[in-house]
């Protein structure tokens, strides 16, 4: 942090993270097909959970333009509705959706976050332009692209996310969304260099969202639309830039006014460059919509469930041990009053699968939670950290997400299940893509038609050829009458 007023009116040079993330977003050659075969079922996976969003009310309320009528013929489609819109307008649509049931990816380290979240920009801004350039008789983007912009997003996000822990200072994961979607947004829509360097300096000066929807007391449904307030954001900051508008080089590094200095209260720090290691590494949420760090938690007590489910008033006590950001984020006791606040509960978490074996977006909903046995057993549980979970959680050839659940009955009989990574994890990817894959086929054939749903599943069967196929046919597929 500095200690004094900037005097000199000379524009420095950009900021070296602002030039760093604008390289990478131009010029990096992708080349890794492990990195473009996970970006495929990330692909799928982020819309199969835009399509299960849809059956809520609560989502699509929001769904649509910003006022009734403000549609865009030839604009950007948001897949699962009939809806066009403008880019930006659109960007809020599918981030909203693919982040209502937190259940799209997770990226797990001093920061958290879900790099899939940038999907809503990428994709409405991709459609938005092709459409326009077959208009124009120019050539449209392809999935391809679509891919790579997903790869150089993740990476930004969660590279960020590796030393720098917005959490602690107060402010959401979110920024690091409208950051990594600006830069790629703006790259994708043919931005220079200069203008990557100008729209993220404009998403830095935005400041950061606080963390307050996201804790008790004031959990709430905007942590379910505030990635795809950030990444419309990103649209919004990527058109601004390509007019020519100007940007901010010092806009992280200026004394008393800069990012640094008023928001982070000290310099980002990165310890590796951008790649392709996030994608590569990212987890799937693939059995359970649930907050990440309590899905080996949620694993464990379904084991636990045929063991419990007949003898409940048996039970004198349940032991979670999770990591120590499982405890600052999701240990919550008390009244829970609405859906958000039961998702990011690790009690409510365990005890649903414990009762019913099962944890469902369903069973987050006043229908379930108001079955006494709910808070009857959260009211017997303690939360405590395992420091080997949490030092595991922070190792890079590691990554755990370890959680234990322990079961003691009052005859003294006892039983503890403890899960170190969940089937979502890279070390369970040949376990897991299959359970993906059928997620994906389950959201799709639930949401459309019977002959829509094969069309779309057929999509994916070839890789080769979904890559090459064009960005507005491929959103076509999902355009639902």
């Amino acid at each position: 942090m500095s200690s004094f007023d900037y005097k000199s009116a000379k524009r420095p040079d950009p900021d070296d993270v602002l030039v760093a993330i604008a390289d990478y977003a131009t010029t990096t050659v992708i080349d890794s097909p492990v990195a473009y075969d996970t970006a495929r079922y990330c692909l799928m996976d982020t819309l199969a959970c835009g399509f299960q969003a849809l059956q809520f009310p609560a989502c699509t309320k929001l769904m649509g333009p910003v006022v009734p009528g403000a549609t865009m013929m030839g604009g950007a489609r948001v897949p699962g509705t009939s809806f066009e819109l403008d880019p930006v307008q659109a960007a809020f649509n599918i981030g909203c959706m693919i982040r209502w049931l937190d259940f799209n990816d997770t990226w797990l380290a001093a920061e958290w976050g879900h790099p899939s979240d940038n999907l809503g920009g990428i994709l409405a801004a991709a459609d938005w332009l092709s459409r326009r350039n077959v208009l124009e008789g120019k050539a449209p983007l392809r999935v391809r692209d679509v891919l790579t912009a997903m790869i150089k997003a993740h990476e930004i996000q969660g590279v960020t996310a590796l030393e720098n822990a917005y959490n602690k200072v107060g402010l959401d994961h979110v920024l690091n969304v409208r950051v990594a979607s600006t830069a790629v947004v703006t790259a994708l829509l043919g931005g220079t260099r200069e203008q990557v360097i100008n729209a993220v300096s404009n998403a830095f000066l935005d400041g950061g969202s606080l963390r307050t929807y996201r804790h008790a007391p004031n959990t709430g449904s905007r942590k379910s639309w505030a990635a795809g307030d950030a990444t419309s954001r990103a649209v919004r900051h990527a058109l601004i830039a390509l007019t020519g508008e100007m940007g901010y080089p010092s806009a992280l590094t200026a004394p008393t006014w800069g990012f640094y200095d008023v928001v982070f209260k000290k310099p980002l720090v990165f310890k590796q460059g951008f790649g392709s290691y996030v994608m590569e590494n990212v987890l799937f949420k693939i059995s359970f919509p649930a907050e990440f760090h309590a899905q080996t938690a949620v694993e464990a007590a379904m084991r636990l469930h045929t063991l419990v489910k007949d003898r409940l008033s048996d039970v004198e006590s349940v032991v979670i041990e999770t990591q120590e950001p499982g405890v600052r984020i999701i240990d919550k006791t008390g009244p829970l009053s609405n859906p958000a606040d039961r998702d990011h509960c690790i009690q409510y978490m365990v005890a649903i699968p414990l009762i019913f074996g099962r944890l469902t977006a369903a069973d987050y909903d006043d229908a379930v939670a108001n079955d006494p046995r709910v808070d009857e057993l959260r009211a017997r549980m303690t939360v405590k950290e395992n420091q080997a979970f949490t030092k595991e959680y922070y190792e890079a050839d590691k990554r755990h997400i370890g959680n234990a659940v322990e079961v003691r009955f009052k005859d003294g009989a006892s039983e503890r299940v403890q899960v170190d990574f969940p089937i979502g994890h890279k070390k369970r990817r040949a376990e897991g893509m299959p359970v993906l894959v059928e997620k994906f086929n389950s959201s799709v054939n639930a949401h459309f038609s019977k002959v829509q749903s094969a069309a779309i599943i057929d999509l994916f069967a070839d890789s080769a050829k979904l890559d090459a196929m064009t960005v507005p046919d491929f959103v076509a597929a999902f355009v639902k009458p």
